[in-house]
């Protein structure tokens, strides 16, 4: 995570292209469920256009969440 121009900017990368970029928060989704495997982050790759899904660990949801990554928590 980085500070751009008074916006907080994630470092990502994409596992189709290779592309290594910055995401602003609105660039990203996280979604929240109520297991590891059901919790992850997504976005779409600046590059090529591929949808990316990763999980998302403690620390990364706290990293998205703390830099207002829009989020949807499921039951």
């Amino acid at each position: 995570m980085s500070l751009m121009s008074g916006s907080v900017a994630f470092k990502a990368a994409c596992p189709d292209c290779r592309g290594r970029f910055e995401l602003e928060a609105a660039a990203l989704r996280l979604a929240i469920g109520g297991s590891r495997r059901t919790t992850f982050y997504s976005f779409t790759c600046p590059e090529c256009g591929a949808a990316v899904r990763k999980p998302a660990g403690e620390r990364i949801v706290e990293l998205l969440t703390g830099g207002g990554v829009s989020t949807l928590r499921s039951v």
